[in-house]
């Protein structure tokens, strides 16, 4: 089973067949020029009061057929949305607004992928399909080491050496940021080293020896104090002891944050899932191998018609899940499926496994982010699927300025 799982996660295959022949289809990154966005001018706002609650589930969402019949959205109206919030450390806060430049290209066509089962049953959907990867093998290399988790209880996946990409609902609600929020943390995945944390205690001892036994551990008050210690860490999150080969977390604080003026909308209107996602600025620089931006493409363009990613679902206390699964539809922003995923996962990087042009190895990419589990209208009924924010050439744009502060790396993707 475990060697089935893993020729499946870094052997996408690249043919189908038609009527009884294999042929190979175009399953390639092809870059496109994407529109500028340029900032115009920012303004202070007042400290959010970070009193929120969270919220993994957004009630009324605009469904697939509901989304058809929408008008497309003016040059204003999409500039409003894609101009954004950002948020600092020290709590203060401001918005920016942007102009789009260049040609606007074409939204992918809303398109129903026929034959998709109708179901009505929680995040994991008869079977549970999920992979939890502990092998350190795999855990601390990519493309697992990029996923993070994030103190609010969300997931996330590293887009560059400071930046995380997650889901906006795991630091606001729509109206006002979560609590929890203002002190935001990073994890990052690491692996405990038994042999290594024992030299660093023989260190310490033989440093106390050297000065003569001035803080011998055999003393009460050092043992009171070693054991209230103790206490304290079995009581914190962040300093919880795990076994040795299974994973931990380097937290870091997060600098800034950016969310889309489509999502914090504030008293002005309901959120949308559209803009479901945020960018976080770590504090320090990991070294860690990162996953790049790419452009979602149609359904059809999907290698099997599948999708993947990998986040901490609640079930499984800080195991790292992969799954993949195929699309049952899609809209312009939105991807509908059936991954099986719980709480935690949201905010997850779903990502594809496709060739670079003009070269022959195959490159992973992040082309939406995982929102959750949410109830739609279709044909007026409600129906639940799990929904991922799709990456369009707009929204590449603002995440990449976001990134490098300045649009010259933001051109083509």
């Amino acid at each position: 089973m475990e060697n089935m799982l893993f020729w499946l996660i870094f052997f996408t295959p690249g043919w189908t067949l038609i009527a009884g022949s294999a042929m190979e289809q175009d399953f390639t990154w092809h870059l496109r020029k994407i529109p500028q966005l340029v900032r115009e001018r920012t303004f202070r706002l007042s400290s959010p009061a970070f009193e929120a609650d969270a919220k993994m589930m957004v009630s009324a969402v605009c469904g697939i057929e509901c989304q058809k019949e929408l008008p497309a959205p003016s040059l204003s109206e999409l500039e409003e949305s894609l101009s954004y919030e950002t948020v600092f450390e020290n709590g203060t806060r401001t918005l920016t607004r942007v102009k789009v430049q260049g040609e606007l290209l074409e939204p992918t066509g809303n398109v129903s992928a026929t034959g998709a089962s109708v179901r009505k049953k929680r995040q994991v959907y008869g079977t549970d399909s999920r992979f939890s990867i502990l092998d350190k093998r795999f855990l601390t290399n990519f493309p697992f080491s990029t996923a993070v988790k994030l103190s609010t209880g969300c997931s996330g996946i590293l887009v560059s050496p400071k930046h995380v990409l997650t889901a906006a609902h795991c630091v606001h609600d729509g109206r006002e940021y979560i609590k929890g929020s203002k002190k935001l943390r990073v994890g990052l995945l690491k692996m405990r080293n038994k042999r290594r944390n024992k030299k660093r205690r023989d260190s310490k001892r033989s440093r106390r020896e050297a000065n003569g036994g001035e803080q011998r551990e055999s003393t009460k008050e050092n043992l009171q104090e070693r054991a209230q210690g103790s206490r304290r860490r079995k009581g914190s999150g962040r300093g919880q002891r795990v076994a040795d080969g299974r994973p931990s977390f380097q937290w870091t604080r997060v600098k800034n944050t950016h969310i889309p003026k489509g999502w914090a909308r504030g008293q002005s209107g309901d959120v949308t899932l559209d803009f479901d996602y945020a960018l976080l600025e770590l504090k320090r620089a990991h070294k860690k191998k990162y996953m790049e931006l790419g452009i979602s493409p149609a359904i059809k363009k999907l290698p099997g018609g599948m999708i993947h990613f990998s986040g901490f679902d609640n079930d499984r206390a800080d195991q790292l899940v992969y799954r993949f699964c195929s699309v049952a539809d899609e809209s312009n922003d939105l991807l509908y499926q059936y991954c099986d995923a719980e709480s935690g996962s949201t905010g997850s990087g779903v990502y594809l496994r496709l060739k670079e042009p003009d070269k022959k190895n195959w490159k992973r990419k992040i082309i939406a982010v995982y929102s959750g589990h949410q109830w739609v209208d279709v044909h007026g009924v409600q129906k639940d699927y799990n929904v991922a924010v799709r990456i369009t050439p707009l929204k590449y744009a603002q995440i990449c300025l976001w990134i490098h502060g300045n649009d010259a790396n933001c051109a083509y993707g």
